[in-house]
């Protein structure tokens, strides 16, 4: 039972994660020590079905309510009135999952080929977070096949970007335009299902099905490549990933609009740091 609170509220956090541009759900997921059993069993979901419904029920419930409830307060009231306390606090969620995956190279020789893909993946992650931290068009959606086939496709990207370390999906969508409908529809689904209104309900399977399709499918190809990755390349893929986590504080930095900010704010910022760095250290230490 201990195990299956733990991991709603890692769902939770990741679910929180994905949909706040600038911040990585498969960072989180490494940061909350979840990340290699999450992929183990998407990966193996028929041969492993026990284990993976016993992990994946509470994350995905986690998910759920994190979208559902706590997404519209992050992104309407915390992040527009408390910006830095609030990346701060995402910032230590981040950084407190690094010792989690320190243990997965202590002792190992470092080798050029780490310190390369440590290099090259900390570069990417900047580089994106500095090419788009822009404003980004919202795409208007109607239904036609043509719009069903896009709509998968940013699913899949989606996917893909959730799974992996360091890369936010959110903004991605973001940039491709999508954000916005996918998170409204999402939004009017809800409120229409706490209203058991069908027909309002009906109406956002146009954008959620081909979408929602779009995320299991990605989820699993990307996860299948990633087991590969980690199997055949590990100590390499591991650095990855290091790389991944550390540039995802700046990449939070660059895209972070604070203005200006006295001592109270920094302070609280700290705290809020600390915090999520105790919180994500506790989490990955459950596991």
């Amino acid at each position: 039972m201990k195990d299956f609170f733990f991991n709603i509220l890692r769902g939770i956090v990741v679910g929180l994660s994905n949909v706040i541009p600038g911040v990585s759900g498969g960072t989180m997921m490494v940061s909350m020590g979840i990340y290699d059993k999450l992929i183990l069993v998407l990966t193996h979901f028929i041969k492993r079905f026990k284990e993976a419904v016993k992990l994946l029920v509470p994350i995905l419930i986690g998910m759920i309510l994190a979208i559902a409830i706590f997404a519209k307060v992050f992104s309407e009231v915390l992040f527009p009135k408390f910006p830095l306390q609030t990346n701060l606090f995402f910032i230590g969620l981040i950084l407190g999952g690094l010792p989690v995956i320190f243990r997965k190279v202590k002792g190992r020789k470092i080798k050029l080929s780490y310190i390369l893909s440590f290099a090259v993946f900390f570069v990417l992650v900047v580089a994106s977070a500095t090419l788009g931290g822009g404003d980004s068009a919202t795409t208007a959606v109607s239904f036609s096949f043509l719009n069903m086939l896009k709509l998968f496709a940013v699913g899949v990207i989606s996917a893909a970007t959730m799974v992996i370390p360091g890369v936010s999906g959110s903004m991605i969508m973001m940039v491709l335009g999508y954000y916005n409908v996918i998170i409204d529809t999402i939004t009017a689904f809800i409120n229409a299902l706490k209203d058991m209104n069908v027909s309002a309900m009906l109406d956002t399977f146009v954008v959620l099905v081909p979408f929602g399709l779009g995320v299991a499918i990605g989820i699993v190809l990307v996860a299948k490549l990633i087991e590969f990755v980690l199997k055949k390349y590990t100590m390499i893929a591991y650095w990855a990933i290091i790389g991944l986590i550390v540039a995802s504080p700046f990449a939070i930095l660059i895209l972070m609009d604070v203005g200006t900010f006295g001592v109270v704010e920094m302070a609280t910022g700290i705290v809020l740091l600390a915090a999520g760095f105790f919180i994500s250290l506790k989490l990955g230490d459950k596991n």
